[in-house]
């Protein structure tokens, strides 16, 4: 795997919004499954990302799975995570991608 590495501070890189349900805010780019963010940030430049958990279909994939590939890409490739939002109606869930973008975050500021 390459390195990945995004403008995270880039104030005109793309926002990406993930959700199957709610209607995309102007401005952000819209994805269903958590393949089609994953692949945004391969190619770089998303400086933004919202995210929701349930996305109406468990075999293709949640928002979590999102933020565990981050947190991956930054553990093990110096990937510079965009700004990471959640804006789940699923508070169990809501609660577990905060922790994890917290560790990210905690992660990517000791890597530098």
């Amino acid at each position: 795997m390459r390195k990945l590495v995004t403008p995270a501070e880039d104030a005109t890189g793309m926002r990406v919004y993930l959700d199957d349900e709610r209607p995309t805010p102007s401005g952000w780019t819209r994805v269903y499954w958590p393949d089609e963010a994953i692949a945004l940030m391969r190619q770089g430049g998303v400086a933004e990302l919202s995210l929701d958990h349930d996305l109406g279909d468990d075999a293709r994939g949640t928002g979590y799975d999102v933020v565990a590939w981050i947190e991956e890409a930054v553990a093990m490739h110096g990937f510079v995570p965009p700004r990471i939002h959640v804006h789940s109606a699923n508070p169990a869930a809501r609660e577990r991608m905060l922790a994890a973008i917290a560790a990210i975050e905690r992660l990517a500021r000791s890597r530098g």
